[in-house]
């Protein structure tokens, strides 16, 4: 795992455990970044690649609230719960909710370390999946307003004649626009140019 890969984002406001868990993982080889509150690592965090050890209850934004918010922000870190004996059916519902798994206070070193190597496994797919994402999104804010509608269309299954009458332009232009569309967004076929349309409706991008 390259030293890039080895970082590990603690998220707990008790402070004797932040420093206990700070000295295990630095002594395993970790890159250790720590933080007393989830409002705090969201002012900070800036999208490195890790994993997050993230204490269920907390003061203020607990948890659930920052897993809540790192999936709407489509964050792809791999979150590895902390959670106290009262905790477990909220840590159930956050797996459910798509962490990679949770670890019950007090807990064995060895376990813990497992799942944090498990989550830097992860996260080496999810990022490289975020990076090629992220292209996809740049390349999409290239087109025109008239190329999304193109796109949009196009990718919804609608022949050129089709396109030229509901945007009221000539075929030839459809043509022009739908060659522009493909060319910016580095699509080869329109499978492809399809499989985007399915990523960018996901996030909420692609006009519908």
């Amino acid at each position: 795992m390259s030293q890039n890969n080895k970082t590990v984002f603690l998220v707990d406001d008790d402070q004797d455990f932040r420093d206990s868990m700070c000295w295990l993982l630095e002594s395993a080889g970790y890159i250790v970044k720590h933080y007393d509150s989830a409002d705090r690592f969201l002012h900070e965090y800036d999208l490195s690649m890790g994993c997050l050890l993230l204490d269920v209850r907390m003061p203020g934004t607990n948890g659930l609230a920052l897993q809540q918010i790192l999936a709407e922000k489509h964050i792809p870190l791999p979150i590895i719960l902390i959670s106290g004996h009262g905790d477990i059916p909220m840590a159930v519902n956050a797996i459910k909710a798509g962490a990679l798994d949770f670890i019950e206070k007090p807990f064995d070193d060895k376990l813990l370390l497992s799942l944090v190597e498990k989550g830097l496994t992860e996260a080496q797919q999810r990022f490289a999946s975020y990076k090629e994402e992220q292209k996809i999104f740049q390349h999409y804010d290239q087109l025109s307003g008239r190329e999304k509608e193109v796109m949009s269309l196009v990718t919804a299954g609608n022949a050129n004649r089709e396109i030229a009458e509901i945007l009221k332009i000539s075929p030839k232009t459809v043509e022009v626009h739908r060659a522009r569309v493909m060319s910016k967004m580095h699509a080869e076929n329109l499978p492809e140019l399809v499989n985007m349309s399915t990523l960018l409706k996901q996030y909420g991008s692609l006009l519908s």
